[in-house]
Parts: C-alpha cells; sequence; structure tokens
C-alpha cells in the first residue's frame, strides 16, 4: 500500500495477495464525463480500492483536481485535466436544457471527435495502460480499441438514452448523436452495471455490482459536536450543489428547533439563524450520517448515500434529468423519499413534507461495498480474466431496447417515462390502476357493485365500467401493506369523499378522415371519435369537509385557514414522468374579485414543468370562472384516467379538457351544449395552456358519435380569431 494512503481508506488487497489480487503493479486510466462532482465521488471509491493494491491510476477528468487529491494522497494516482463530453448542461440547478446539451456535446465531441481519438489513443498508448476505465465516456471506448486496449463502463445510465430523448425534445438535427455514442459503447467489453440503472441496450455484457458509497469518517456524534448541535436537534441537510443568488433561504421554512445544514452555499450568501453553512470542503457523507433528512436533488451519489445511511431523502423534481426516475423508484422501494412540490420549495412550504420524512422507515439493507467489487473486477479484466457477465444478457439487451424505443415514441417535449413492467428485481413497482382487459368485465353490475348509479347510463362502454371498477379499487384499499403501491393510487384513495356523490364523464379522442389541421384555414374537415378515452370523476366539498393531503393541510394552516382548493390525481403518471398529483387555492385564480388574466395563469403553470399538465385540467374552471361567470366556492376533487395516446396526433388533451370541463359543469349544474363546450375547452388550450389549437379536435371529442362522421366547416371560428 502506498504510505500516503489515507489510514482510514479500506484496502481490498495489496499486489502479491492472496485474495486473488494480480501479481504485478497495473496500469487504469479511468476517464469521467463532463464536470459532475457526482461522478468524481463515485470515482473516489473504484480509485481508492485500486490504489490500495498497489496499482498506478491515470484520472482524465474537468472536475478539479483537488476533488481527488484531498481525498487520495498517493504517489500512484495521476489526475490529467481534460473534457471529452459534456454531459447534461442545466440552466439552473432544477432545469436541464436539452438543446444546450446537445449543441454543447456537439461542439466537445463531435466537432474534434478525430483529434480526439487520435489524441487519446497516443497518450493511452504513452501511460501503457492496462485498462481503460469510463464513467459512461462514449469517445473513450473507441480510442481505446484503436489503441488496441480493452476498456469497461462503470454506471447507472449511458448517454444514448439521455440524449435521444434530448434529441425527441428539443433536437432532432442532431440524432445522428446518439447513433454514434451507441456505436462508441459497442467497443467496450463490459459494462458495471449499478443500481437504480436505465435502460443501457448498447452495451453488450452487464455485470451488477452493489451501491458505490463512500464510507463514514466521523461518529453522528462528532459530526454534530463539531457543528455546536445536540444531539435531540432535528437536523436536515440541504444539498442541491450550488445554489443560484435567487435562493434566498427564510427562517419560518423549517419547523421549530430545526436546524438546516447547507451545502453549496457562496461566501456571500447570508442564511438565517437556524440555517448553518458547511464549509466547500466538507466530508458530506458524514454530515448525512449525522442528519435526520435530507432536502436535495436525486442524483445518483445523494441517492445511494441516502440509502446506504439510512436517510429519508426529500426530493424536488429536476426537468429532463433523464435518470431521476430510475433513482426515484429505487429509493421509493426501499422507503426511503417523498417528492416535494417546485412551488412548496420554492415558496417555503417545507414543514410538511420534513415532518413527513421523520416518519418513513428506510429498509434497504443490500450491499455497499460497490467500489470494491468493481475494483477486483477491473484488476482480473486487466490481467485477461474473462468477467462473469449476467446470465441473462440477451433479454436484458432487449428489454432494455424496448424500454428506449419507448421512450423515443413518447410525445416530444416530454421527460423520460418508465414502462410499469420495467421496475425493480423482476417484481411490479405500481400497476396502472386502468383494467384493459375488457374481456373480464362480463356485466356493468358486477363492475359498479361497490357505487349506486343515480344518474346517466353507462351506454354499455367497457371502458367505462373499468374505470368505475378502478374507482372501486380503490375504496376498498386492495392491496396489502406489505406491498409497494404507486404514489398516483396512494394519492387517489385518499381522495374522494365515498359516501358523496362523484360525477364522472367520458371524452373520446378522435381520427382525422381529411383535413388534418385545415381548421386553421377555415376548411372541411372530417373527424371520427376513437374508442380510446378519457375519464374524469369530479367531487365537490364544502372546504371544511374536504379531505386534503397533509401538504394541503399544512399550507391552509399557515397562510389564511380553511379556503376551496382543487387536488387532482392524474392516473398514468408514472409512465410519463409527470408528477402525479396537482393541489391549489382556487383563490390563486383570483385578483381581487376577479379572475386573474390568461397570461398571469399560463404563468403560474409553467412554475413547475413536472406539473404544466395540470392546466389542461384546472384551466377549464378559470375557463369557467371568466367566460361564464361561475362562482365556485366548494373545493374540488378530480381524478383524470386517460386511455387516449399522447403525441400521436389523436387529441389526447382535447379529450382530456373536455372530459373535465363535462364533469364540473355536471357537478355545478352548469348546463352547456356540446358545441359551447367545445368553444370553451378550445380556450383552455389557446389562453391558459398557450397551445394555438384550432377548434376541431375539441368539437370531434365533444361532439362526435360512434361510427358516425363529423364534419366541420371551421370559418366561423376562423371569423372569431380575426
Amino acid at each position: 500500500m502506498d504510505p500516503e494512503l489515507p489510514a482510514s481508506s479500506p484496502a481490498m488487497s495489496t499486489a502479491g495477495g492472496t485474495d486473488g489480487a494480480p501479481e504485478r503493479r497495473l496500469v487504469f486510466a479511468f476517464y469521467l464525463t463532463g464536470h459532475g462532482f457526482g461522478h468524481a465521488t463515485r470515482a473516489i471509491e473504484v480509485v481508492r480500492h485500486l490504489i490500495a493494491a498497489g496499482h498506478e491510476v491515470h484520472v482524465s477528468t474537468a472536475v478539479p483536481e483537488f476533488v481527488f487529491t484531498a481525498e487520495l494522497r498517493s504517489p500512484g494516482l495521476h489526475v490529467r485535466k481534460v473534457l471529452l463530453d459534456c454531459g447534461a448542461v442545466q440552466s439552473d440547478p432544477l432545469t436541464v436544457d436539452p438543446l444546450a446539451s446537445l449543441e454543447k456535446y456537439h461542439q466537445t465531441a463531435v466537432v474534434p471527435r478525430e483529434s480526439i481519438l487520435r489524441t487519446e489513443a497516443e497518450w493511452l498508448r504513452s501511460v501503457k495502460a492496462d485498462l481503460v476505465v469510463s464513467d459512461v465516456v462514449p469517445v473513450v471506448c473507441r480510442a481505446a480499441a484503436d489503441a488496441g486496449i480493452r476498456s469497461v463502463c462503470i454506471g447507472n445510465f449511458s448517454w444514448d438514452s439521455i440524449y435521444a430523448e434530448y434529441i425527441m425534445a428539443a433536437g432532432y438535427p442532431h440524432r445522428s448523436i446518439v447513433w454514434q455514442i451507441a456505436e462508441d459503447y459497442s467497443n467496450c467489453e463490459t459494462l458495471l452495471r449499478l443500481p437504480g440503472y436505465c435502460p443501457m441496450p448498447a452495451f453488450r455484457d452487464v455485470t451488477d455490482v452493489p451501491l458505490v458509497v463512500r464510507g463514514l469518517r466521523k461518529s453522528r456524534s462528532e459530526v454534530r459536536k463539531d457543528l455546536g448541535i445536540a444531539e435531540s436537534t432535528k437536523v436536515v441537510i440541504f444539498n442541491f450543489g450550488g445554489q443560484p443568488a435567487g435562493w434566498k433561504l427564510k427562517q419560518e421554512w423549517l419547523p421549530d428547533g430545526w436546524i438546516c445544514l447547507v451545502c453549496g452555499a457562496s461566501d456571500s450568501q447570508e442564511v438565517p439563524p437556524n440555517f448553518i453553512k458547511l464549509e466547500k470542503d466538507t466530508y458530506t457523507p458524514d454530515v448525512m450520517a449525522a442528519s435526520d433528512c435530507m432536502l436535495g436533488k436525486i442524483g445518483y451519489g445523494t441517492a445511494s448515500e441516502a440509502l446506504a445511511y439510512k436517510l429519508p431523502f426529500v426530493f424536488v423534481r429536476r426537468d429532463y434529468f433523464n435518470e431521476e426516475p430510475f433513482l426515484r423508484n429505487l429509493l421509493e422501494h426501499h422507503q426511503s423519499s417523498i417528492e416535494m412540490i417546485r412551488r412548496d420549495f420554492l415558496a417555503g412550504h417545507w414543514k410538511p413534507y420534513l415532518l413527513r420524512a421523520l416518519t418513513l422507515q428506510p429498509s434497504y439493507d443490500g450491499p455497499t461495498n460497490g467500489g470494491q467489487v468493481a475494483a477486483r473486477i477491473l484488476q482480473d479484466i486487466a490481467v485477461g480474466k474473462k468477467c462473469a457477465s449476467d446470465k441473462f444478457n440477451g433479454a436484458r439487451r432487449l428489454q432494455d431496447a424496448i424500454v428506449l424505443g419507448y421512450q423515443l415514441q413518447r410525445t416530444p417535449g416530454k421527460d423520460v417515462g418508465i414502462p410499469d413492467w420495467y421496475s425493480l428485481n423482476g417484481t411490479e413497482i405500481g400497476a396502472h390502476p386502468i383494467i384493459e382487459n375488457t374481456e373480464k368485465i362480463k356485466t356493468a353490475e358486477s363492475c359498479c357493485e361497490d357505487f349506486e348509479i343515480l344518474h346517466g347510463d353507462l351506454q354499455g362502454l367497457t371502458d367505462t365500467m373499468a374505470f368505475l371498477k378502478s374507482l372501486s379499487g380503490l375504496t376498498g384499499n386492495e392491496l396489502k401493506d406489505s406491498e409497494v403501491q404507486s404514489r398516483e393510487r396512494t394519492a387517489a384513495s385518499v381522495l374522494f369523499d365515498w359516501e358523496r356523490e362523484i360525477y364522472v364523464a367520458r371524452a373520446p379522442g378522435r381520427l382525422d378522415v381529411m383535413g388534418g389541421i385545415a381548421d386553421y384555414s377555415g376548411s372541411l374537415v372530417l373527424q371520427m371519435p376513437l374508442r380510446e378515452a378519457c375519464h374524469v370523476a369530479v367531487q365537490r366539498n364544502h372546504p371544511s369537509k374536504q379531505k386534503l393531503w397533509k401538504h394541503v393541510q399544512a399550507r391552509q394552516l399557515e397562510n389564511t385557514g380553511v379556503v376551496p382548493v382543487v387536488q387532482i390525481v392524474s392516473f398514468g403518471s408514472e409512465l410519463s414522468n409527470r408528477a402525479p398529483t396537482f393541489d391549489m387555492d382556487l383563490s390563486d385564480f383570483m385578483d381581487g374579485d376577479k379572475p386573474i388574466s390568461y397570461e398571469k395563469a399560463r404563468e403560474f403553470f409553467c412554475q413547475d414543468p413536472s406539473q404544466k399538465w395540470a392546466a389542461y385540467v384546472s384551466g377549464t374552471i378559470l375557463i369557467l370562472m371568466t367566460e361564464l361567470g361561475v362562482q365556485f366556492t366548494d373545493s374540488m376533487s378530480i381524478l383524470v384516467s386517460s386511455a387516449v395516446p399522447e403525441g400521436k396526433g389523436v387529441s389526447s388533451s382535447a379529450s382530456v379538457e373536455v372530459a373535465t370541463m363535462s364533469a364540473i359543469a355536471a357537478a355545478y349544474g352548469l348546463n352547456i351544449t356540446p358545441r359551447d363546450l367545445a368553444l370553451l375547452c378550445q380556450k383552455v388550450e389557446n389562453h391558459v395552456v398557450g397551445a394555438p389549437c384550432g377548434v376541431m379536435d375539441q368539437m370531434a371529442s365533444a361532439c362526435g358519435e360512434a361510427n358516425k362522421l363529423l364534419a366541420m366547416v371551421c370559418q366561423f371560428w376562423c371569423s372569431l380569431q380575426k
């Protein structure tokens, strides 16, 4: 062992040892992706064990050298400044910019590609590398092959799957990037796959390794003593990386008696007396283990260490951080996390989430020695041993390819989604609540036995029967406590008062037979309603009797007391990475004694992109207030379940708007003709959502009849717009 390596570093083996370690000193070339500190901390644990075994490691990275030398002091470690890819470009700590990421990658890795390949192959030969190890940097896999050196990747995601979604969202001209990255990865001998992984079909062989986690240096009591915090004090660690100047932390955001430890604060940032700024060189794992919960954003480092130290994790969703859904599922599977709505985070409504975090019982008890396991495998590969790969490689690659293909077929602009069958350990995390096998539905009575239909007719529609059956499943609390419910089912199960009336409306998608988007020009169009439809259930309650989610209760107590609220659950959110719930005070729609402007409404819904979908639903309320003068004094619970495919040109958004407004109109006794309802729903999409659509979609959904063509001449609509 090199004498300058910290004594606290656990050595896995030494050169010439008896535990299977190689007899000679090996040279490893380790490449890290982008500028991310999370990748560096993960790599450090692997490098630590390689150094401890007496080997030489050359790290090529854009991360500052001190990040490595502060933890590893050894003549066997060499840090080289180089940037071969850009990772993901963030516009702020909570938002990834897809187009900027693709353009930056193009400039960083595509334009200078030939120079990179030539330079890196020459450098690898010059250091006599035995093995190239990449934290999923694509181009070095090809450079290693050009130099005749074997290569291995370590990670829980790959850039082909991440960038593929960016291309669908914003950068279609950059589509060749994905194919080039996948081809580069094909030169890699094997992937050491970490828990919480995304689909990675480009790799031929896969070996799973445990969590890579940094070890502790101090005990909980030692850390608290150093910080001057009593053992009985509740502590939350605030971990968002570097913070923008606009984030102003306030004393009243914490529960009484709590302390918040702030990571990444600038020297000039001022914090309230119940917040403590941590030093730049603070060893984060020690502080995490000494805290009672963590508030931050999900990345591999924070997720793995939260699991390892059984630290409840309150997270705020990041836009287009496409590995997040998989890490989030890992955390939720082990009962380690809850999501804080971004609006509540920015507004300082932290208390209910932090208090809820204390009730979690993190259950991860798996191995955390991934650094040691990975280092041993790397040594074996470096001396020519064949790594024992996943025996289900063929099936795994096919499954990953199917999932990736599923993602690429999603709506442009939507974040990555996870099909419900792609889950942890082959077990189901949460099934879609809609019963799709209609052959099992024999009679309306068998499906609706838990409900009494007071008004209306099922019309023999099997999907409506299935929707009612899904509602009855919520009333019975069918899942056992030991089973894991999806977040949307958990929220929906407490949404309604099952003793009171619930109004259900159905609105179909539509098939374009002739005309397309010609409604913009006032042309004749022919449309037909689809079998696939959206169902919306609405219940109104007096504000004092409304069943409220815990964070809504806390917000009302902090603010003005009991006021009318809207609470919405969207089934299918797990498949599209949108937030499954949305809530707001109806007073948010008021400016004095008048409804707010449509411009302000658009700004309101754009605050959190993961909840922007709620504009299609709650926007109907604002339209009714503004256009018809309807006054809503009751609270409202809304459940949305749509089988209309998103982004396929079959009016998924129009069906949501029409079904929602129809259900609300029924609940409040509003008599709106189908034609007028369609025009009002178009205003939702034009003015609240901000999409300049014609009226064809809403008319087809509201006025269409089964097995009949609906002919429309949209000149009247065009004249209205003029």
